[in-house]
Protein backbone atom coordinates (compact mmCIF):
# COMPACT_ATOMS: atom_id res chain seq x y z
CA UNK A 1 0.00 0.00 0.00
CA UNK A 2 1.09 3.69 -0.85
CA UNK A 3 1.90 6.10 1.53
CA UNK A 4 -0.76 8.64 0.27
CA UNK A 5 -2.87 5.46 0.89
CA UNK A 6 -2.14 4.65 4.10
CA UNK A 7 -2.41 7.63 5.43
CA UNK A 8 -6.30 7.65 3.72
CA UNK A 9 -7.05 4.23 5.64
CA UNK A 10 -5.19 5.66 8.98
CA UNK A 11 -7.18 8.23 9.17
CA UNK A 12 -10.44 6.44 8.37
CA UNK A 13 -9.34 4.37 11.54
CA UNK A 14 -8.86 7.18 13.48
CA UNK A 15 -5.16 6.77 13.40
CA UNK A 16 -2.83 3.71 14.89
CA UNK A 17 -3.95 4.86 18.26
CA UNK A 18 -6.95 4.92 17.35
CA UNK A 19 -6.91 8.59 18.80
CA UNK A 20 -4.04 10.62 17.00
CA UNK A 21 -4.95 13.99 15.90
CA UNK A 22 -5.60 13.97 12.10
CA UNK A 23 -2.85 17.97 11.74
CA UNK A 24 -0.06 15.16 13.19
CA UNK A 25 -1.23 12.05 11.13
CA UNK A 26 -0.79 14.28 8.44
CA UNK A 27 2.89 15.41 9.81
CA UNK A 28 3.80 11.76 9.96
CA UNK A 29 3.25 10.83 6.03
CA UNK A 30 4.47 14.43 4.83
CA UNK A 31 1.23 15.50 3.85
CA UNK A 32 -0.13 19.17 3.77
CA UNK A 33 -3.17 21.12 2.41
CA UNK A 34 -3.96 21.41 -1.36
CA UNK A 35 -4.30 25.37 -0.78
CA UNK A 36 -1.71 25.81 2.40
CA UNK A 37 0.30 28.99 2.12
CA UNK A 38 3.87 28.67 0.81
CA UNK A 39 6.85 29.68 2.64
CA UNK A 40 7.22 33.86 1.23
CA UNK A 41 10.63 32.79 -0.87
CA UNK A 42 8.70 30.03 -2.82
CA UNK A 43 5.18 32.33 -3.44
CA UNK A 44 7.80 34.86 -5.19
CA UNK A 45 9.36 32.03 -7.03
CA UNK A 46 6.11 30.76 -8.30
CA UNK A 47 4.60 34.47 -9.14
CA UNK A 48 7.83 34.43 -11.21
CA UNK A 49 7.20 31.02 -13.04
CA UNK A 50 3.96 32.78 -13.79
CA UNK A 51 4.58 35.67 -15.65
CA UNK A 52 3.43 35.31 -19.20
CA UNK A 53 0.16 34.07 -17.70
CA UNK A 54 0.58 37.60 -15.92
CA UNK A 55 1.36 40.06 -18.57
CA UNK A 56 -1.46 38.04 -20.86
CA UNK A 57 -3.83 38.57 -18.76
CA UNK A 58 -2.74 42.46 -18.06
CA UNK A 59 -2.70 42.51 -21.93
CA UNK A 60 -5.94 40.77 -22.62
CA UNK A 61 -7.51 43.28 -20.36
CA UNK A 62 -6.14 46.36 -22.05
CA UNK A 63 -7.60 45.17 -25.47
CA UNK A 64 -10.59 43.89 -24.31
CA UNK A 65 -11.25 47.41 -22.13
CA UNK A 66 -12.47 49.62 -25.11
CA UNK A 67 -12.78 47.21 -27.74
CA UNK A 68 -16.84 48.02 -27.81
CA UNK A 69 -16.16 51.79 -28.06
CA UNK A 70 -15.61 53.33 -31.89
CA UNK A 71 -12.34 55.48 -30.59
CA UNK A 72 -10.79 51.92 -29.12
CA UNK A 73 -7.52 52.34 -27.14
CA UNK A 74 -7.40 56.52 -27.51
CA UNK A 75 -9.99 57.05 -24.71
CA UNK A 76 -6.36 56.19 -22.95
CA UNK A 77 -4.92 59.54 -24.01
CA UNK A 78 -8.48 60.94 -24.60
CA UNK A 79 -9.63 60.57 -20.80
CA UNK A 80 -7.03 62.12 -18.96
CA UNK A 81 -6.31 65.12 -21.86
CA UNK A 82 -10.17 65.70 -21.41
CA UNK A 83 -9.69 65.55 -17.35
CA UNK A 84 -6.33 67.93 -17.98
CA UNK A 85 -8.56 70.26 -19.98
CA UNK A 86 -11.13 70.46 -17.18
CA UNK A 87 -8.95 71.16 -14.61
CA UNK A 88 -6.78 73.62 -16.42
CA UNK A 89 -9.99 76.04 -16.96
CA UNK A 90 -11.50 75.39 -13.56
CA UNK A 91 -7.85 75.48 -11.28
CA UNK A 92 -5.81 77.30 -13.67
CA UNK A 93 -7.92 79.70 -14.90
CA UNK A 94 -10.52 80.29 -12.44
CA UNK A 95 -8.92 79.76 -9.09
CA UNK A 96 -5.58 80.96 -9.89
CA UNK A 97 -3.17 77.85 -9.77
CA UNK A 98 -1.26 78.98 -12.73
CA UNK A 99 -0.20 81.81 -11.33
CA UNK A 100 3.86 81.91 -10.16
CA UNK A 101 3.92 78.40 -12.00
CA UNK A 102 6.33 78.08 -15.06
CA UNK A 103 5.32 76.28 -17.89
CA UNK A 104 1.46 75.50 -16.14
CA UNK A 105 0.21 73.26 -19.27
CA UNK A 106 3.23 70.85 -18.80
CA UNK A 107 3.28 71.48 -14.68
CA UNK A 108 -0.45 69.95 -14.89
CA UNK A 109 -0.60 67.22 -18.05
CA UNK A 110 2.39 65.63 -15.56
CA UNK A 111 0.91 66.00 -12.50
CA UNK A 112 -2.24 64.55 -13.78
CA UNK A 113 -0.66 61.95 -15.35
CA UNK A 114 1.66 60.69 -13.32
CA UNK A 115 -1.01 60.70 -10.19
CA UNK A 116 -3.98 58.99 -12.78
CA UNK A 117 -1.42 55.77 -13.18
CA UNK A 118 -1.28 55.55 -9.09
CA UNK A 119 -4.60 56.17 -8.69
CA UNK A 120 -6.28 53.06 -11.04
CA UNK A 121 -3.58 51.13 -9.75
CA UNK A 122 -5.13 51.50 -6.23
CA UNK A 123 -8.09 51.45 -7.18
CA UNK A 124 -7.92 48.30 -9.41
CA UNK A 125 -5.96 46.42 -6.78
CA UNK A 126 -9.08 46.57 -4.28
CA UNK A 127 -11.50 45.21 -7.31
CA UNK A 128 -8.77 42.10 -8.29
CA UNK A 129 -9.75 39.50 -5.94
CA UNK A 130 -12.99 40.71 -4.78
CA UNK A 131 -13.88 40.79 -8.87
CA UNK A 132 -12.31 37.36 -9.89
CA UNK A 133 -13.67 34.94 -7.49
CA UNK A 134 -14.85 32.52 -10.01
CA UNK A 135 -11.13 32.18 -11.32
CA UNK A 136 -9.62 32.15 -7.78
CA UNK A 137 -11.99 29.49 -7.26
CA UNK A 138 -11.83 27.16 -10.36
CA UNK A 139 -7.85 27.60 -10.79
CA UNK A 140 -4.71 27.53 -8.30
CA UNK A 141 -2.08 29.91 -8.86
CA UNK A 142 -0.66 32.90 -6.37
CA UNK A 143 -3.16 35.22 -5.68
CA UNK A 144 -0.91 38.05 -6.02
CA UNK A 145 -0.88 37.51 -9.88
CA UNK A 146 -4.39 39.24 -9.93
CA UNK A 147 -3.15 42.63 -8.40
CA UNK A 148 0.23 42.41 -10.14
CA UNK A 149 -1.61 41.92 -13.41
CA UNK A 150 -3.54 44.90 -12.63
CA UNK A 151 -0.81 47.55 -11.83
CA UNK A 152 0.74 46.32 -15.68
CA UNK A 153 -2.02 46.80 -17.45
CA UNK A 154 -2.35 50.37 -15.92
CA UNK A 155 1.61 50.51 -16.84
CA UNK A 156 0.66 50.14 -20.54
CA UNK A 157 -2.01 52.56 -20.90
CA UNK A 158 0.86 54.66 -18.71
CA UNK A 159 2.88 54.81 -21.91
CA UNK A 160 0.92 55.72 -24.50
CA UNK A 161 -0.18 58.80 -21.95
CA UNK A 162 3.78 59.27 -21.59
CA UNK A 163 4.22 59.62 -25.24
CA UNK A 164 1.53 62.15 -25.73
CA UNK A 165 3.12 64.24 -22.33
CA UNK A 166 6.23 64.30 -24.06
CA UNK A 167 5.00 65.62 -27.13
CA UNK A 168 3.00 68.33 -25.08
CA UNK A 169 6.14 69.57 -23.21
CA UNK A 170 8.31 70.22 -25.82
CA UNK A 171 5.70 71.73 -27.79
CA UNK A 172 5.05 74.10 -24.62
CA UNK A 173 8.98 74.97 -25.29
CA UNK A 174 10.38 72.61 -23.10
CA UNK A 175 14.20 71.19 -24.37
CA UNK A 176 15.72 67.81 -23.74
CA UNK A 177 18.31 67.24 -21.45
CA UNK A 178 20.67 64.19 -20.17
CA UNK A 179 18.49 64.16 -17.04
CA UNK A 180 15.23 62.84 -19.10
CA UNK A 181 17.52 60.12 -18.99
CA UNK A 182 15.44 59.41 -15.47
CA UNK A 183 12.17 59.17 -16.79
CA UNK A 184 12.39 55.64 -16.45
CA UNK A 185 13.99 55.33 -13.16
CA UNK A 186 11.27 57.53 -11.50
CA UNK A 187 8.44 55.06 -13.55
CA UNK A 188 10.24 51.95 -12.03
CA UNK A 189 10.17 53.56 -8.37
CA UNK A 190 6.44 54.82 -8.65
CA UNK A 191 5.51 51.21 -10.34
CA UNK A 192 6.98 49.57 -7.36
CA UNK A 193 5.43 51.59 -5.25
CA UNK A 194 1.97 51.36 -7.00
CA UNK A 195 2.57 47.04 -7.24
CA UNK A 196 2.59 47.53 -3.32
CA UNK A 197 -0.03 49.39 -2.71
CA UNK A 198 -2.10 47.64 -4.87
CA UNK A 199 -1.19 44.37 -3.07
CA UNK A 200 -2.35 45.88 0.09
CA UNK A 201 -5.79 47.43 -1.35
CA UNK A 202 -6.15 43.43 -2.75
CA UNK A 203 -6.34 42.46 0.41
CA UNK A 204 -8.22 44.78 2.13
CA UNK A 205 -10.71 44.65 -0.90
CA UNK A 206 -11.14 40.95 -0.23
CA UNK A 207 -12.59 41.64 3.39
CA UNK A 208 -13.91 44.90 3.58
CA UNK A 209 -17.05 45.25 1.01
CA UNK A 210 -17.30 48.74 1.58
CA UNK A 211 -13.86 49.55 1.05
CA UNK A 212 -14.60 50.16 -3.50
CA UNK A 213 -17.67 52.86 -2.10
CA UNK A 214 -14.94 54.40 0.51
CA UNK A 215 -12.37 54.75 -2.27
CA UNK A 216 -13.57 57.08 -4.62
CA UNK A 217 -13.51 60.10 -1.39
CA UNK A 218 -9.88 58.87 -0.34
CA UNK A 219 -8.08 58.92 -3.69
CA UNK A 220 -10.02 62.60 -4.42
CA UNK A 221 -8.84 63.80 -1.21
CA UNK A 222 -5.39 62.11 -2.25
CA UNK A 223 -5.90 64.14 -5.03
CA UNK A 224 -6.01 67.17 -3.76
CA UNK A 225 -3.40 66.58 -1.40
CA UNK A 226 -0.56 65.92 -3.98
CA UNK A 227 0.01 69.05 -5.50
CA UNK A 228 -1.61 67.93 -9.11
CA UNK A 229 -2.96 71.85 -9.78
CA UNK A 230 -0.85 73.58 -7.67
CA UNK A 231 2.28 74.81 -6.24
CA UNK A 232 2.42 73.10 -2.72
CA UNK A 233 4.96 75.54 -1.66
CA UNK A 234 3.32 78.74 -3.10
CA UNK A 235 -0.33 78.00 -2.40
CA UNK A 236 0.61 76.15 1.25
CA UNK A 237 2.86 78.23 2.68
CA UNK A 238 2.85 81.28 1.17
CA UNK A 239 -0.78 81.90 -0.04
CA UNK A 240 -2.41 80.09 2.90
CA UNK A 241 0.34 81.07 5.35
CA UNK A 242 0.28 77.61 6.98
CA UNK A 243 3.41 76.24 8.42
CA UNK A 244 6.07 74.76 6.44
CA UNK A 245 5.84 71.20 8.06
CA UNK A 246 2.30 71.29 5.98
CA UNK A 247 3.88 71.60 2.81
CA UNK A 248 6.85 68.95 3.68
CA UNK A 249 4.44 66.17 4.80
CA UNK A 250 2.32 67.28 1.59
CA UNK A 251 5.76 66.74 -0.67
CA UNK A 252 6.55 63.21 1.47
CA UNK A 253 3.27 61.61 0.54
CA UNK A 254 3.81 59.03 -2.23
CA UNK A 255 1.93 60.65 -4.78
CA UNK A 256 3.25 63.77 -4.85
CA UNK A 257 7.03 62.88 -4.36
CA UNK A 258 6.95 61.12 -7.40
CA UNK A 259 5.04 63.59 -9.56
CA UNK A 260 7.78 66.27 -8.30
CA UNK A 261 10.50 64.51 -9.34
CA UNK A 262 8.73 64.08 -12.84
CA UNK A 263 8.02 67.90 -12.89
CA UNK A 264 11.50 68.10 -12.12
CA UNK A 265 12.76 65.98 -15.33
CA UNK A 266 10.25 68.10 -17.68
CA UNK A 267 10.49 71.55 -16.74
CA UNK A 268 13.90 73.21 -16.87
CA UNK A 269 12.70 75.81 -14.20
CA UNK A 270 10.70 73.30 -11.45
CA UNK A 271 13.13 72.83 -8.87
CA UNK A 272 11.15 70.57 -6.07
CA UNK A 273 12.88 70.15 -2.42
CA UNK A 274 15.40 67.68 -2.56
CA UNK A 275 14.03 65.04 -0.11
CA UNK A 276 11.54 64.44 -2.92
CA UNK A 277 13.93 62.05 -4.55
CA UNK A 278 14.81 59.77 -0.91
CA UNK A 279 10.66 59.85 -0.59
CA UNK A 280 10.30 58.08 -3.76
CA UNK A 281 13.15 55.29 -3.19
CA UNK A 282 11.48 54.83 0.21
CA UNK A 283 8.27 54.19 -0.84
CA UNK A 284 9.12 51.95 -3.41
CA UNK A 285 10.90 49.91 -1.52
CA UNK A 286 8.71 49.99 1.37
CA UNK A 287 5.76 49.34 -0.37
CA UNK A 288 6.90 46.47 -2.38
CA UNK A 289 8.33 44.39 0.16
CA UNK A 290 5.42 45.24 2.71
CA UNK A 291 2.76 45.04 0.43
CA UNK A 292 3.87 41.46 -0.79
CA UNK A 293 4.46 40.48 2.80
CA UNK A 294 0.93 41.68 3.75
CA UNK A 295 -0.81 40.08 0.91
CA UNK A 296 0.91 36.80 1.12
CA UNK A 297 0.00 36.63 4.69
CA UNK A 298 -3.72 35.98 3.82
CA UNK A 299 -3.14 33.93 0.53
CA UNK A 300 -5.25 30.97 2.11
CA UNK A 301 -8.15 33.03 2.49
CA UNK A 302 -8.69 34.50 -0.52
CA UNK A 303 -11.92 33.76 -2.59
CA UNK A 304 -13.44 31.30 0.44
CA UNK A 305 -17.06 32.78 1.72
Amino acid sequence: MSQPESAVADAQAGGRSGQEPLAKLAERYGLRRAIARPRFTVYLRQLVERRHFILTYATSRNVSKYSSSALGQLWQVLTPLLNAAIYYVMFGIVLGGRDGVENYPAFLLTGIFVFTYTQRSVTAGAKSISGNLSLIRALHFPRAALPLAYTIQELQQLAISMGVLVLIVLITGEVPTWYWLMIPVVLVLQTMFNIGAGLVMARLGASMRDLNQLLPFITRTWLYASGVFFSIQDKVVEAAQLPQWVATAMYLNPAASYIEWMRDIFIDKHTPPPMVWAACVFWAVFALGFGFWYFWRAEERYGRG
